[in-house]
């Protein structure tokens, strides 16, 4: 089989990370340099990367989405206060200048990134709420604090680490998945 389409059939959604267990810095780059050359609309490459590995940061970025979770009653896996990146020691986020395509550039390297984890060996997950992270007055304090400037729009976090257990096999493919029109 096609290695690419291997790595695409093989990935799973991680919820059960080491949290002791940190990427190496050379993986996290690899991962990150393949998100860059995700396409972009009108190969702008509005999207950025913050790779995460600072503990405190991660923490604290953790509690302000379980805070969401927790204030807009949301139906989530992860208990009120708990955490919604489940262990994962670093985080991806994926911020976008806020132009009509933003969603759909910053999807993309999102899933870029997590094929890339997967293809490494890495384990990760999507998580949301980073719009909603990166909207409130805290949110914009940290990307000031790292001297990140202009309108962006979060779309999303890609949790990475290591699983603690296997994960599930993947469900059987709808039967009306594809549909020709010839």
């Amino acid at each position: 089989m096609n290695e690419v389409i291997d790595v695409i059939k093989r990935r799973r959604s991680c919820r059960c990370f080491d949290p002791d267990r940190m990427p190496s810095k050379d993986i996290i780059e690899q991962i990150c340099e393949a998100g860059t050359w995700a396409p972009t609309s009108r190969g702008q490459q509005n999207p950025i990367i913050v790779a995460v590995t600072n503990k405190e940061l991660r923490d604290k970025i953790s509690r302000m989405n379980s805070a969401i979770i927790t204030g807009n009653n949301l139906v989530t896996s992860t208990p009120p206060g708990g955490d919604p990146f489940y262990g994962a020691p670093c985080m991806l986020i994926v911020l976008v200048k806020d132009t009509p395509n933003a969603v759909y550039d910053g999807a993309i390297v999102m899933q870029t990134l997590m094929l890339a984890a997967e293809s490494l060996g890495v384990n990760s997950i999507w998580i949301h709420r980073a719009k909603e992270e990166f909207e409130s007055e805290e949110g914009k304090a940290i990307l000031r604090d790292l001297g990140i400037e202009g309108d962006y729009v979060g779309i999303g976090h890609v949790a990475l680490g290591y699983a603690t257990k296997p994960l599930p096999a993947p469900k059987e493919r709808k039967k009306d998945y594809i549909w020709w029109a010839m």
